[in-house]
């Protein structure tokens, strides 16, 4: 299991022997991401003498509780704060995203109340209207009653004035024989008795026959009361619709602002989603351009291993075959004039450092070697990792291939340097032996070949490929940061390209429910115009025939009177001849 630690040493006391080392464990990795605090607790490890005291490092602990592996926690360290830092980022996105969904689900839960509130006021409207109309029905019938009325009145006055013009004509006849029996009574002619009686009687026919007007006026009068309260139980109904058309009116600018707005918008959203398509586009370029340096850097990355393969190769070559020698040379002559006991000196520093040399070289293998299998276990975990997880593994599997070549890169050169001491030192022990009088194989020092120069090519062209493809990779970093950045971008824009097309498909809904609501509204005002208009006309139409039968109930008031003055005046001369006394009192 693997535990960060901290490096704790302890000097040993004055007659006590060296430094101990020990780990102190802070904390334990249950997963992947996933680290808790352990109890604090101190485990020998020796193999940590050569790091500093409070180092942190990254320790791997079997069951039994023996440390199998120390490795320095800096870097991964940094790796884990890197992967807890994107997941704070992801974390915060997706509680922006979570408080996004619940404002447009405010949203959306108000505006279904306010429609709702909407749906009952209109309901609430509609429910007025129909009362209304079935008022304004009855009252037509009661118009269409009092019309019937009035026509009958105005059929009866008809009949009275006709009655009246014939009375009148029977009057005309009567005065005219009247006039001439006056001519005969100016001739000197008079009526008798029986005549003059004959005249009072058509006199008193003629006065009983005018037409009386009080009944008629009374019943006009009624009519026009009638017409009157049905004017005024329709006034209302009219300053109503003049409110339902003002409201209509207002329903109808408020339509064609938000017709104007949302037009606005959708504009506004056409230009935002071209503008999203070429950044795609701009993405797909980047992410084309970026899959061709990452080719590139994989062939000069097989360059390099070649190259590498072919410095280990002559090194090898180097290491087995003695006519061939690499390096710094051992000068003979002179370690075969210095004292014995200088040059036995001199082999063993040279012999101390080669086997330090050779246990530095073998960590590092086994570093090397932990490394690689670190790699194959991460490479596995990306083979079957979800896509959740697969971005984070992958960062961590680069991570990894980092180290590894740094570390590789290093332990080349160390390689070389340690063959380059063991054959130094066997040159000194070659002459120390040979001093001391031991017997040594002989080796021709000239006929030896130096690929010193050939090595130094190879390491040149190694340069020159790890600064390519050290180039190559931050740039590769650089485009992959510009990608990361750009699709950020992306799906922050595409997530407010969605948010406003909510917006527009809602604003949208809105604009058809408020106009379905204005055409209602325009569909009322016209009804309700419709149903007032006829009562409207019938009542100026019945106002206007009784103002016609008031004017002809004068004329015949007129009539009547000039009828009885008539009459009057008849009497009056028939009373000059009559010639008896009774008849003219009579």
């Amino acid at each position: 299991m693997l535990y960060l630690a901290e490096v704790q040493k302890q000097k040993g006391g004055l007659l006590g022997g060296g430094s101990k080392t020990e780990l102190k464990l802070l904390a334990c990795q249950r997963t992947d991401q996933n680290w808790n605090t352990v109890s604090e607790e101190v485990i020998a490890a020796e193999d940590a003498g050569k790091l500093n005291d409070g180092a942190l490092v990254l320790v791997e602990i079997n069951p039994n509780r023996q440390v199998q592996r120390i490795q320095e926690a800096g870097r991964p360290l940094v790796n884990i704060l890197q992967n807890f830092s994107r997941q704070l980022e992801k974390f915060k996105l997706k509680e922006d995203e979570i408080d996004q969904w619940k404002q447009s689900l405010t949203f959306q839960a108000q505006e279904l109340n306010r429609r709702e509130m909407d749906m009952e006021v209109r309901s609430e409207q509609l429910q007025e209207l129909e009362d209304e109309l079935q008022h304004l029905e009855q009252q037509k019938q009661a118009v269409d009653t009092s019309r019937e009325e009035i026509e009958r009145l105005q059929a009866e006055i008809e009949r009275n004035r006709q009655e009246l013009e014939g009375a009148w004509e029977h009057l005309r006849g009567e005065q005219r024989r009247l006039e001439e029996r006056q001519a005969d009574f100016q001739q000197g002619t008079v009526l008798d008795e029986q005549q003059s009686r004959v005249m009072s009687e058509l006199l008193d026919r003629l006065s009983s026959r005018v037409a009386p007007t009080e009944t008629v006026r009374e019943h006009l009068h009624l009519a026009f009361e009638l017409v009157e309260r049905q004017q005024g139980t329709l006034n209302p109904h009219w300053q109503q619709l003049e409110q339902q058309k003002i409201v209509a009116a207002q329903q109808q600018e408020e339509v064609e602002r938000l017709l104007q707005t949302f037009s606005d918008r959708q504009n506004a959203w056409q230009q935002a989603q071209n503008s999203l398509a070429q950044q795609t586009a701009q993405l797909q370029v980047s992410t084309a351009d970026i899959t061709n340096k990452q080719e590139y850097a994989r062939i000069l990355k097989e360059q390099l291993r070649s190259q590498e393969d072919l410095y280990q190769q002559i090194h090898s070559l180097a290491t087995t075959s003695a006519d061939i020698v690499l390096g710094q040379q051992a000068d003979i002559e002179a370690l075969q004039k210095m004292p014995l006991e200088e040059l036995q000196k001199i082999v063993q520093d040279l012999q101390y450092k080669l086997e330090i040399d050779a246990s530095f070289v073998h960590d590092q293998e086994q570093e090397l070697t932990y490394k690689q299998e670190t790699i194959e276990e991460l490479q596995n975990k990306l083979n079957h990792a979800s896509d959740h997880d697969h971005i984070n593994l992958e960062m961590e599997l680069a991570d990894e291939k980092d180290l590894y070549q740094m570390l590789n890169e290093t332990l080349v050169g160390q390689r070389r340097n340690m063959l380059q001491r063991q054959k130094f030192l066997k040159q000194h022990q070659t002459v120390m032996l040979r001093r001391q009088g031991h017997t040594v194989a002989n080796e021709e020092e000239g006929n030896k070949i130096n690929l010193e120069p050939i090595l130094l090519q190879i390491e040149t062209q190694r340069q020159q490929y790890s600064q390519e493809i050290q180039k190559l990779e931050r740039e590769i970093e650089q485009i992959r940061s510009g990608i990361e950045l750009a699709q950020g971008m992306i799906d922050n824009q595409t997530y407010d390209l969605e948010n406003k097309r909510q917006e527009l498909k809602a604003m949208e809904e809105n604009l058809l429910s408020l106009r379905t609501a204005t055409a209602q509204c325009w569909s009322r005002v016209n009804l309700y115009q419709e149903a007032l208009q006829p009562i409207q006309d019938s009542l100026d139409g019945l106002r206007h025939k009784l103002q016609g039968i008031g004017e002809s109930l004068a004329q015949v008031q007129e009539t009547g009177d000039y009828q009885l003055q008539t009459i009057a005046q008849m009497r009056h001369t028939l009373q000059s001849l009559v010639f008896q006394p009774e008849l003219l009192a009579s």
